[in-house]
């Protein structure tokens, strides 16, 4: 008896502009990033009167650092390749250029975007604590909120801006 393993079809995507085609995705980035990203914050801080950046048990960057690396590595590859199957099924305007190796510019965008976003997260929080005084106590709830919202923004960012350095290398071209 001989088994055949059926591949999984790309599912069929309507025809739609590049715009509304990442307003879309990024609405199914930023609403599960926030709350997730948010919920985790919140429930990771055992005692919620305090908080510190690097000190202890519950701090900002135990949540904050994980997060500003790995989320733009995820978006990245992940919006990256549905816009190249928006392309190659011929659901978007613009198409995807057949000499450039995708998958090794998805690979080394993904991996500068987690780079640079993570040095620069640790370096604000590095500038922070050089401010403010080491026994400053942050409220743990303010902290979830932040920790959201820099969800929220990292999801937005890094919906658009691999399109748009795709978009400037002439990876993906206008059909018109």
């Amino acid at each position: 008896m001989k088994f055949k393993i059926k591949t999984a079809q790309p599912k069929i995507i309507k025809k739609t502009t590049l715009k509304r085609f990442l307003r879309k995705r990024m609405i199914y980035y930023v609403l599960p990033n926030v709350f997730f990203n948010f919920i985790i914050a919140y429930a990771s801080f055992s005692e919620l009167g305090y908080t510190h950046f690097f000190a202890g048990t519950q701090c900002l960057a135990q949540l904050t650092l994980p997060m500003a690396i790995f989320l733009p590595v995820v978006l990245t590859i992940d919006i990256i390749k549905r816009v190249s199957d928006a392309a190659n099924q011929k659901a978007i305007e613009f198409t995807v250029d057949e000499q450039s190796n995708l998958k090794k510019i998805m690979t080394k965008l993904s991996i500068l975007n987690g780079l640079v976003t993570g040095s620069s997260v640790l370096s604000c929080l590095l500038f922070a604590q050089f401010i403010l005084s080491k026994y400053y106590k942050l409220d743990a709830t303010s902290m979830a909120v932040l920790v959201g919202s820099l969800a929220a923004f990292l999801s937005i960012l890094f919906t658009y801006l691999p399109i748009k350095k795709l978009k400037k290398y002439n990876i993906l071209k206008c059909v018109e």
